[in-house]
């Protein structure tokens, strides 16, 4: 995130000296970094504009080094700063640039992508060799490592002359006319999507002489995506076989992008503006598209939530729900994503079809019918038994006007909650899916997010008795957002241990423009999905095929499933899709139709693994005895290997300690006091979340006034760029300049 002016990939620093504030007092922040005056000038500006409650004065002291003093508000005044006012002055948008909130289901895969950042604190003197799964903690090569093999693949064979400059010149109208191929993610202090005004198409182009197929797609998955820079989908062209001869291997594209930003049919809608422009030469013609990002924002944000409060208070899973289609096992000592396909020819989907249309449901209610079984069989218990599983929802038949055509993440995993009994008959359990599906439908725009905010609570315990040391303890929140963890008494949501079942409806190109690209020899070939991001442990996807056919994907963690009991719990359930049509009878049971798989042994699945706990402190390196100490604060979404090259890049005499943001209230000030000791002053500083984090520690450290010297906050960047801001704002308070 840069603001104008500032070098593309430059990191600001902010130090802030936590001091008693007079009643109306201003708050004091020095500013370190590649601004000049009139970029200094520009995010000052910036802050008035959008916090018009403050008051903002500026002093300019040289290049890279600013004043800015922020008066709160005169009623009550303010002690500390608002999340959005730091993410604004750490994260400033890029010129031309919007900002959007992020939320719902998007928010819950942003944390999910962010989350093994916050696992790497191990250096070169750290007793830990660990590192998130994001990157090389110590590279510096631009990378930032924010998110490893968190994303999705798609591939096809090009059929047809293929001309790579009038490729690359279509995307690029593609970019310039969709915003969400424009935007990345700020998560300073609060999850934000930002938009930017300009952003070029990445194309790369390989030979089959030095890559292969599978090699091409295992590293492209393990480059991941640098969350903090637009945009978040590429493309990779595996060139023709030299010779071109009838044998020899078409062109393949590879499309990747990451899946918090974009579903499928986002994917699906931006490849047929591709279409269009590679038919017009590489120019799509018109302008920007609208509706956009920007409309469904503000549509999302009008929605009077009373309804679905009310809905979801009775509806979500209950605790003892069975949502696991395994049996605890043991490590599968396996690792990575795994994918299988089967394929029900197009007759066995005919009867499938119809033996759910004659009784009033879709097929997609047959496919969750046969999980909800799978789900029963894996508890391994007699009698009726609640089960739950998510079911994705497209999010585009919303009473928005062109909401169907919008690219982007607007599709939400959603839990369908059935009881299954195996002495009912299969048509209620058939009704119940469908209704459920109905009744979910009415609001797609929910997400596990809000539904853990709107389940119902048991009552609170007895607070204890008031006393001169009342009062709350809280730790740091360096993520903004609705609760992040279940709700007491409630079962597991979509996400959160779970399984996933989708069925992709079909998006075929126009007639019109298929006629157009026929014209001049080019046949666009129906998109394949490689092992990618699964959403979670298991994710089953359905669509139908050309001809007509249901083919079944089964994505699945290989660290949860190994691959013999993915291969058996795929089988059974084309087994059971199979047989259903034979189940004519009115009074045909749910157990009845299990008992087909009485002699297959049933799946096992690896038993969740909590993290482990993380220490309060960690010693980094040891300074003098005498000498100050320098606090990192981690928390989800600090930049992979951006505090690890800082402290291998520090070489002043001060002890280097890390704490953690999600340690026990009040275990984190303890540990603190005890780091600093008589005499040895304290900064607290953080990347990011990490920095947002570190302000609000040393706001709540209710030890020795004054122990805290300095907080030194940073934006986002890659982990070179972080490190050397944070060492900036560092070097400032340890030995400020003349």
């Amino acid at each position: 995130m840069s603001s104008q002016g500032v070098p593309r990939g430059a990191v600001l620093a902010v130090v802030h000296e936590p001091v008693a504030l007079s009643p109306g007092g201003p708050l004091v922040l020095e500013l370190r970094g590649p601004l000049g005056p009139a970029d200094a000038e520009t995010v000052a500006a910036r802050l008035a504009q959008r916090h018009r409650a403050f008051g903002v004065a500026l002093d300019s002291h040289r290049p890279g080094h600013h004043t800015l003093r922020l008066t709160p508000p005169a009623a009550g005044g303010l002690a500390a700063l608002p999340a959005d006012l730091l993410a604004d002055l750490l994260a400033p948008p890029p010129p031309g640039g919007e900002i959007l909130p992020v939320t719902g289901h998007q928010q819950t895969l942003l944390r999910a992508a962010l989350t093994p950042a916050a696992t790497s604190t191990s250096t070169s003197t750290s007793t830990s060799t660990g590192t998130s799964s994001g990157g090389n903690s110590g590279s510096s090569d631009g990378s930032d490592g924010s998110d490893g093999g968190g994303v999705e693949q798609l591939y096809w064979d090009w059929s047809g002359p293929f001309d790579v400059a009038r490729f690359a010149a279509a995307w690029q109208s593609v970019v310039d006319r969709e915003c969400v191929l424009r935007a990345c993610f700020d998560w300073v202090a609060a999850p934000r999507l930002v938009l930017h005004a300009r952003a070029e198409a990445d194309i790369a182009v390989c030979s089959p002489a030095a890559v292969t197929w599978p090699q091409l797609l295992r590293r492209d998955r393990a480059r991941g995506f640098a969350l903090h820079r637009p945009g978040l989908l590429r493309l990779t062209l595996l060139a023709a076989e030299p010779g071109g001869g009838g044998g020899a291997a078409p062109p393949r594209v590879l499309l990747t992008y990451h899946p918090a930003l974009l579903d499928e049919r986002g994917v699906h809608l931006l490849l047929r503006e591709f279409y269009r422009a590679y038919a017009a030469g590489g120019v799509l013609p018109g302008g920007e598209r609208r509706p956009d990002l920007r409309d469904h924002a503000r549509w999302l944000a009008g929605q009077d939530t009373t309804a679905a409060r009310q809905f979801w208070a009775r509806a979500v899973p209950p605790p003892r729900a069975a949502t696991r289609p395994g049996r605890p096992g043991g490590a599968t000592g396996q690792s990575g994503p795994g994918l299988l396909d089967t394929r029900l020819r197009a007759p066995e989907t005919f009867r499938l079809r119809s033996w759910a249309a004659l009784r009033g449901a879709a097929e997609s209610s047959a496919l969750h019918l046969v999980w909800a079984l799978l789900l029963y069989r894996a508890a391994g218990v007699s009698g009726p038994l609640p089960v739950s599983f998510g079911v994705q929802l497209s999010g585009r038949d919303i009473a928005l006007p062109g909401a169907a055509g919008i690219p982007g993440l607007l599709d939400s995993p959603l839990p369908m909650t059935v009881t299954v009994d195996p002495a009912a008959p299969l048509a209620g359990l058939l009704h119940q899916v469908r209704d459920t599906l109905l009744d979910l439908a009415a609001y797609p725009w929910a997400s596990t997010e809000t539904i853990r905010a709107w389940a119902p609570r048991p009552p609170a315990a007895p607070a204890p008795a008031a006393g001169p040391a009342a009062g709350p303890a809280a730790g740091p929140g360096p993520v903004a957002g609705p609760v992040a963890g279940p709700a007491a008494g409630v079962g597991p949501l979509c996400g959160a241990g779970s399984t996933l079942v989708r069925f992709d409806g079909p998006l075929v190109l126009p007639k019109v423009l298929r006629s157009e690209l026929a014209a001049q020899g080019v046949h666009a070939d129906t998109p394949r999905s490689a092992a990618g991001a699964a959403g979670g442990p298991l994710t089953l996807a359905a669509r139908h095929d050309t001809a007509g056919g249901l083919v079944l994907g089964l994505f699945y963690d290989r660290a949860q499933l190994a691959d013999e009991d993915a291969a058996a719990l795929h089988s059974q359930c084309v087994r059971l899709l199979r047989a259903l049509p034979e189940f004519r009878q009115a009074q045909a049971s749910a157990g009845q139709l299990l008992d087909l798989l009485a002699r297959a042994a049933t799946p096992r699945m690896a038993r969740p693994v909590p993290p482990a706990p993380h220490p309060a402190l960690t010693v980094l390196r040891p300074g003098h005895p005498h000498a100050d100490v320098i606090c990192l604060v981690t928390a989800p979404g600090v930049p992979a290997g951006s505090y690890d090259l800082f402290v291998r890049g520090h070489h002043g005499p001060e002890t280097i300690v890390a704490v953690h943001g999600d340690g026990a209230p009040g275990v984190l000030p303890a540990a603190l006091h005890q780091a600093s000791g008589p005499g040895r002053r304290l900064v607290l500083c953080g990347c990011g979340p990490g920095g947002r984090a570190a302000y609000e520690l040393a706001q709540r450290t209710p030890h020795a006034p004054g122990m805290v010297s300095a907080v030194v906050m940073t934006g986002i960047g890659d982990a070179a760029a972080s490190a050397s801001a944070l060492a900036r704002g560092v070097r400032s308070v340890l030995a400020p300049p003349p």
